[in-house]
């Protein structure tokens, strides 16, 4: 996975924000449904968890770190049928079983659908476990640094931040504001693939434990110098699990920050991401992430402000599942219900450059099996100018020079000796380079009719829809294109 991407440029925080924003307290306000189905916080016995995961079975263990974790967490099944995870504590690690207990009730009071919800705990003898709700599609970690089929999509990226900032919104508005050792294990995946913060880390790993297990040089700089957790310090591990999202791979902050110094912050973005996101979003991301993982605590944002500055970035895929976006199952549903190709998404959004760069990959192969019957006279007579015009459009079109490019693919049209719905594709593009969106779409309608079922015409006519103005017509033609797409798959 190397670090190639669309070109970003790297400029100031800007202030031009949405004001019909969703907030954490809107994400309380509209789940009670969901907090009325869990249970309030109970004290478990001992038996009981032990009968919910067959004796702390190895088998059930799903700690990152297996058994060999100093507290291994468990998945089990209660009595009614209802999946849990539980946390064992190390047996020294709470002494006083009284703040122990405190704390967990403390924690065990949150109920938001941002959070794998703490429903209860054991305080028996020397054994201390919590038990949050069991989420079955694993961790962050898992889907970001070791995925199996596809890579984790920009959209679902994007959301994994929005909703892990509202989570820790939430909690900050709820006294919680500290949260120990943040990072890609802490964030799992419920049965729909909605992101969750574990409600784990709202405690500490013991009594006097560290709040950072993983690598110094992913630590907030305050705590390397006086080994405390401050809020503050919390938005710094925001940042880090921002350079994560942005590049997949775990970089640390101090390496990221000098890439973005030196303006070389391109070397930063997962190469699989490149030509599925827009430019302004990419660079966003990068100056957020920058912003949190600043050295001054007090220079960093707060919570709420990292809710403000995500929420605008989600765009049109916010009514796609999640479960289509991270590629999961769900019930029947099929995987590609409503998702978009690289084209379609670049073509959603109005990315003129990721087009582009589709197009000249996609080359002429959707113009196999296209009907040019020439006689051989116009053969002899007329096909070398037309090819000629038609391979000076092409020269146009890769070195965007794209009003050239619309002179010599009109020669070629106008030639008349040969038919081709990618030249009327490319010309598209360039009449949208040069801002003449009524002949954008006359170009991709007449794609539509050489092949009426070519998905790359309908997604090209949606791009012209959306700079007319027309968004509704254009989200219409869009699921037209993905209809025709999973037609192709299938086919």
């Amino acid at each position: 996975m190397g670090a190639r991407c669309s070109k970003l440029s790297l400029c100031f925080w800007p202030s031009n924000i949405k004001s019909n924003l969703n907030d954490s307290s809107d994400i309380e306000n509209g789940n009670k449904n969901e907090k009325d189905s869990l249970p309030g916080f109970s004290e478990f016995t001992l038996d009981q968890l032990k009968a919910a995961t067959s004796g702390f079975s190895s088998e059930n263990v799903v700690s990152e770190h297996g058994e060999k974790a100093p507290n291994v967490v468990y998945k089990g099944t209660l009595d009614d049928g209802r999946w849990i995870a539980v946390k064992r504590f190390n047996r020294s690690a709470w002494p006083d079983s009284r703040q122990f207990l405190e704390e967990a009730r403390a924690v065990g009071l949150l109920r938001n659908e941002r959070l794998a919800n703490l429903i209860g705990c054991c305080c028996e003898g020397d054994e201390r476990l919590l038990v949050a709700e069991f989420m079955p599609n694993e961790t962050l970690s898992k889907h970001l640094f070791h995925w199996e089929t596809q890579p984790m999509k920009w959209a679902m990226r994007l959301r994994v931040a929005l909703y892990l900032a509202q989570a820790l919104d939430y909690c900050s508005s709820k006294g919680q504001a500290l949260y120990h050792d943040l990072n890609a294990y802490r964030v799992l995946f419920d049965q729909d693939g909605n992101p969750r913060l574990s409600c784990f880390g709202l405690m500490k790993n013991s009594k006097d434990g560290k709040s950072y297990s993983t690598n110094l040089a992913f630590t907030p700089p305050e705590y390397l110098r006086t080994g405390r957790v401050i809020p503050e310090s919390l938005v710094y591990s925001f940042g880090t699990l921002l350079l994560d999202l942005l590049s997949g791979k775990h970089i640390p902050p101090s390496h990221a920050l000098d890439l973005i110094r030196g303006k070389n912050f391109l070397m930063l973005i997962d190469s699989c991401l490149e030509g599925h996101f827009s430019n302004d979003d990419g660079t966003e991301l990068v100056r957020l992430a920058s912003r949190c993982l600043q050295y001054e605590p007090r220079e960093r944002p707060n919570a709420k402000s990292l809710v403000t500055a995500l929420i605008p970035l989600q765009k049109e895929t916010e009514q796609v599942p999640s479960y289509v976006l991270l590629g999961i199952p769900h019930g029947n549903a099929p995987l590609n219900q409503t998702l978009l190709s690289p084209l379609g998404e670049a073509c959603s959004r109005l990315d003129l450059t990721a087009i582009h760069e589709i197009l000249e990959k996609l080359g002429y192969k959707d113009d196999e099996g296209v009907a040019n019957d020439l006689s051989f006279q116009m053969w002899t007579n007329q096909i070398q100018e037309t090819l000629n015009s038609k391979k000076h459009g092409d020269a146009a079109f890769r070195a965007k020079d794209f009003v050239t490019a619309i002179d010599s693919y009109t020669e070629f049209i106008d030639g008349g000796t040969m038919i081709s719905p990618t030249v009327f594709a490319r010309r598209c593009l360039c009449y949208l380079m040069n801002d003449m969106a009524q002949e954008a779409l006359g170009d991709a309608m007449q794609a539509l009719v050489i092949n009426p079922e070519w998905p790359t015409a309908f997604y090209l006519q949606a791009a012209a829809l959306k700079s007319l103005g027309m968004d509704n017509d254009a989200q219409e033609t869009l699921k037209d294109g993905t209809s025709f797409e999973v037609k192709k798959s299938k086919s």
